[in-house]
């Protein structure tokens, strides 16, 4: 057990509670808070600080005479340093306790700007009077009342407290160029060069992504020695789905839906993703796998982020169902105790069943016999735990997760490393491009005009706005301003308002009504970014996009487009960040701004935390170091097969052990 940082020197208990807010709570979270970038700095003779005024520089040389103190509204402490070359005036601010470590004619190295007014001073933001300074300073995350300096003060000492274990063998570190446990720690803090520091980072992040792959190589390794279920393939099954659903799968779904009927058809677990495009037809294809499920007797569970979606999914399986003889219950937070009843009586009993919800549908008290079948729409929006615990609920079952958020085949395999891939690329027969065009607010009013012409046409839409309720903290448009708005705007169109703290039922009536001509369109937040399908949408208006992310407002477009009918995205941003949003206006293909998405923010920020678990890539970016994610795949293939049988390994195998133990729990 790592010591805690509070009995760490140089912190006490409000230090401690300081270094809480950033996650550090024993010396091994400190050790492990790395730097979030490094400033490169050049060691010169003082004599050549007139040459480099403001830039961060390194020089050294003795204290000459007695420092002074100054207070006006900030204490300022003031001391002469001297080499070979000439001296300088030094100047700390806020710290005038320093002064009785200053002695004249101590050795003393400093790190800051040069500023040539008032005769010339360097103001200090690092001082050391042991060591030499590196000319690669780290540059941590921080918080109120912790300094840079404090805060690499107290990693030094960290590092003297905690020594980390060391996972891999010497061979296999020799072979892969990976420094030591120790020294990359101690490199990725304190380097000493840019060619050691690049390879303490490239053994860490190395090390997260072997850890990470590894560790679902290994799960799905051991999920595949266990008996699942194997269906039996259902004849006339496409051609009755494809009555019920009113229309043909095309070549892409079929090849998909032969795909996952493989894995169905044997006994090993399966372990798939089924990707594509908003609007390529996965759920239908997801419909096939849990209706073969149903079909042949066992429980088959779907899972949604939201109930808006989850309420659509089992309606439009409810009208596919007609006919065959399958049960499909519908589970969410706000489904009322008499139906929990019916549906645990349901999911106890014997035959074929398709449960549908949100996360309601992981909570302990939901028991299900013969669960052979688990779908996660929008795989995205779930974590790894999520998918565990749906496993969990029966005895290896089927395993198919969906994204509507395309990645590059490497890129998938790496963050789904126990998941085979299946893509579904075109679109629908029919389908038309949806024109999307960056518009100014103060050309709205031409956007209105557009809409009222879409309405006398017959067609509903969208009006997205970041917010519910005005905020003082964020200048952005809310529902309860753009009500305003469209009293003057779009006076007697019959709008409603959508967002995530109505009821389920309330949410559900609102989108009935869109969908049953009642309204022309639904003033809505993000609420309707995954899964709403109406079927006459063809415009929708994103206030404020320079707010989202790419691959988020590309969802959103994805809402209108659904049929044949030619559809509009208006994406309104009053000149923010309009080059970003030109990959919108050129493409609609999400592989392409997903990537652009990923290469803007970073992986991490595109995919979310929940994606590959809390904390779990501190120094990788799985875009940008997709070349380190792939050698680290392919060593960590080499090694499964050993992982749990040579003793040389253990330290890996009991870590990967106790991170799946850990998800589980």
């Amino acid at each position: 057990m790592s010591k805690a940082v509070q009995y760490l020197k140089g912190v006490g208990p409000v230090r401690a509670r300081q270094l809480a807010k950033l996650g550090i709570f024993t010396c091994e979270d400190m050790v492990r808070h790395y730097p979030r970038d490094y400033s490169r700095r050049q060691h010169v003779q003082i004599s050549q600080l007139t040459d480099l005024p403001g830039e961060t520089v390194i020089i050294s040389g003795k204290i000459a005479g007695m420092p002074q103190a100054f207070r006006k509204r900030v204490s300022i402490l003031n001391a002469t340093v001297a080499d070979s070359t000439g001296y300088v005036r030094c100047t700390w601010f806020n710290q005038a306790y320093l002064k009785d470590k200053l002695k004249p004619g101590k050795e003393i190295t400093v790190a800051g700007k040069y500023s040539p007014d008032y005769g010339g001073s360097v103001v200090v933001e690092e001082y050391s009077l042991e060591d030499l300074l590196s000319e690669i300073q780290p540059l941590y995350s921080l918080t109120e009342g912790i300094s840079n300096q404090v805060l690499a003060n107290l990693v030094r000492r960290g590092l003297e407290e905690f020594r980390p274990k060391e996972l891999y063998p010497a061979d296999f570190r020799q072979k892969h160029l990976l420094m030591s446990a120790a020294d990359t720690l101690q490199t990725l803090h304190f380097p000493e060069s840019q060619p050691a520091l690049d390879k303490a980072l490239y053994t860490g992040k190395f090390s997260e992504l072997f850890l990470y792959q590894l560790s679902f190589m290994y799960w799905r390794q051991e999920r595949m020695r266990h008996q699942g279920y194997a269906h039996a393939e259902i004849p006339g099954l496409t051609e009755e789905l494809e009555k019920g659903f009113g229309f043909k799968f095309n070549p892409d779904q079929l090849k998909a839906i032969a795909e996952i009927s493989q894995d169905m058809q044997r006994s090993a677990p399966m372990n798939r993703l089924l990707q594509g495009d908003v609007g390529r037809g996965k759920t239908a294809v997801a419909g096939h796998a849990l209706f073969t499920c149903a079909r042949n007797g066992y429980k088959a569970m779907l899972m949604v982020p939201t109930e808006i979606v989850a309420r659509q999914h089992y309606n439009t399986l409810k009208a596919a169902a007609t006919g065959c003889e399958v049960k499909v219950l519908l589970l969410t937070g706000s489904s009322k105790k008499s139906e929990r009843q019916i549906i645990s009586d349901e999911l106890i009993g014997q035959g074929g069943v398709i449960l549908v919800g949100t996360h309601a549908l992981i909570q302990d008290n939901v028991r299900i016999n013969q669960l052979a079948l688990v779908v996660t729409d929008e795989q995205h929006r779930f974590g790894v735990q999520q998918r565990l615990d749906l496993s969990e609920k029966g005895t290896n079952p089927h395993m198919l997760a969906m994204s509507a958020t395309p990645i590059p085949r490497t890129l998938a395999m790496t963050l789904y490393g126990d998941l085979d891939i299946s893509t579904i690329v075109h679109k629908p027969p029919g389908r038309r491009e949806i024109k999307t065009r960056i518009v100014d607010s103060r050309r709205r009013q031409q956007v209105f005009d557009f809409i009222k012409q879409e309405i006398t046409r017959g067609n509903s839409g969208y009006i997205i706005c970041p917010l519910i309720e005005d905020s003082e903290e964020i200048s952005a448009l809310s529902l309860q301003a753009y009500e305003d708005i469209l009293a003057a705007g779009m006076p007697g169109c019959k709008y409603g308002v959508l967002h995530g703290r109505l009821t389920g039922a309330e949410k559900e009536s609102i989108v009935a009504d869109l969908k049953e001509g009642r309204l022309h369109f639904l003033l809505a937040t993000t609420v309707v970014e995954v899964g709403v399908d109406i079927g006459n949408a063809t415009f929708i208006v994103i206030e404020n996009s320079e707010r989202y992310g790419l691959a988020q407002l590309h969802q959103l477009r994805g809402r209108v487009g659904r049929r044949e009918l030619q559809s509009y995205c208006f994406l309104m941003a009053d000149g923010f960040e309009t080059e970003r949003l030109k990959i919108l206006e050129s493409t609609n293909d999400g592989f392409a701004v997903a990537l652009a998405d990923m290469e803007i923010r970073g992986s991490g920020q595109f995919l979310g935390q929940r994606q590959h678990g809390e904390n779990e890539f501190r120094l990788t970016d799985v875009v940008r170091d997709k070349k380190i994610a792939q050698a680290s795949r392919l060593a960590a293939q080499d090694i499964l097969a050993q992982v749990d049988k040579d003793p040389a390994w253990e330290s890996v195998y009991l870590h990967i052990k106790a991170k799946i133990a850990n998800l589980k729990s």
